[in-house]
């Protein structure tokens, strides 16, 4: 199999290559090398190549862009798998950015992305009451760019110093390979954000699970994050979900769950007393987000799970809550040609719950209550 390293690609010309992304679609809009295109593993037979280029593929990490390489090579095209995938690549363009990104990202979240981060950051602060006097507030960074942003904030906020609150930026190890706990590393280094990093064995726990794996990761995840904020001294978690998770997940209760309710800006701990989870990124568009990112050059890993490492679009995304929300955001984008209000209505729809129009609700006990009740 022909294989070329990342260094030996960025020597080729652009007009005599073409980059193939060949992870799904997600994967590649959250983040993919300059001037490739996407053609997920599993329609490369539906794509017509050009004969007169040299087709570099990657993935994640090169385990499933070998074989498109020697399918395509045994049907007569000059094809070439790019060593350790996007991982790789990813690597070398965070140790190429300039050494004074921090402070060009701190100075553009007062300036020109003010309006559309800090201020909005700010004002689900402030609308929710997520912070309060002498809080300690695990900021949770996975290594993506929202929670990336989020320290970002907190850090802008505290400079503010209204009044006084402290901060742990927290990355939780649940069985990284080593790469991805060096990408996740290095971006805090660049963005000046010091973390706290520590670690469990919930990937080794959760790999053989055949049902439902990522939801219980996710649960386990959280669990040990509340256990170690708390073992810290702090009071409260910040997760970075943004406006678009928001109107999701409200959609995708009614459409998949039955049910009205919607993602909360902050939740007490049931499990562990004292604690709560505050999402700051609530008022935050996920374009805007990106925008923000785009415009320092900044790479993050969108999932750094064993899981997404060797299986392709099909396998990962079949009947499963990441299959779910990719087709609610596709909806949510089709209603949107056609109502650009649509977004927000569905957010506001939240807000404006008529109890006397609703057939029935539970309370914060779980007691269903029906609207014929009253009559009694």
């Amino acid at each position: 199999m022909q294989q070329i390293t990342v260094k030996e690609l960025s020597t080729l010309e652009p007009d005599e290559i073409l980059i193939v992304d060949a992870r799904d679609e997600n994967s590649y809009s959250y983040g993919h090398v300059p001037g490739a295109v996407n053609v997920p593993a599993n329609k490369i037979d539906e794509y017509k190549f050009q004969t007169n280029k040299k087709i570099i593929v990657y993935c994640r990490t090169g385990q499933i862009s070998g074989d498109v390489v020697l399918d395509l090579c045994e049907k007569g095209y000059d094809a070439y798998d790019l060593v350790s995938g996007y991982v790789g690549w990813l690597k070398l363009h965070i140790y190429d950015l300039a050494q004074d990104t921090a402070l060009q990202v701190e100075e553009g979240i007062r300036t020109k992305f003010s309006k559309k981060l800090f201020t909005k950051f700010a004002k689900a602060i402030t609308t929710y009451r997520l912070l309060e006097p002498n809080d300690k507030v695990a900021v949770c960074i996975s290594g993506g760019k929202d929670s990336m942003l989020m320290a970002k904030l907190f850090q802008e906020l505290k400079r503010h110093n209204k009044f006084p609150f402290e901060l742990v930026f927290l990355v939780m190890d649940p069985g990284y390979s080593a790469e991805n706990r060096e990408i996740i590393e290095r971006n805090a280094k660049v963005l000046n954000v010091p973390i706290t990093v520590f670690e469990t064995d919930i990937f080794e726990n959760v790999f053989n699970i055949e049902k439902s794996p990522c939801y219980i990761c996710a649960r386990m995840r959280r669990g040990h994050l509340y256990a170690k904020a708390k073992e810290l001294g702090c009071n409260k978690i910040a997760l970075g979900h943004h406006y678009d998770d928001v109107i999701e997940t409200t959609l995708m209760g009614m459409l998949y769950g039955g049910q009205m309710q919607t993602m909360m800006p902050r939740v007490d701990s049931s499990n562990f007393e004292g604690m709560r989870l505050i999402r700051p990124m609530y008022l935050i568009r996920e374009e805007d987000i990106k925008a923000w990112r785009d415009y320092y050059n900044l790479q993050f890993i969108q999932c750094a799970c064993r899981f997404t490492d060797t299986c392709t679009s099909d396998v990962c995304q079949s009947s499963n809550t990441g299959s779910k929300r990719k087709k609610v955001k596709e909806l949510i984008r089709a209603l949107k040609t056609e109502d650009p209000e649509i977004e927000q209505n569905i957010f506001k729809s939240t807000e404006n719950v008529n109890l006397s129009t609703i057939l029935a609700y539970k309370d914060k006990q779980g007691v269903k209550h029906f609207f014929w009740e009253e009559d009694a």
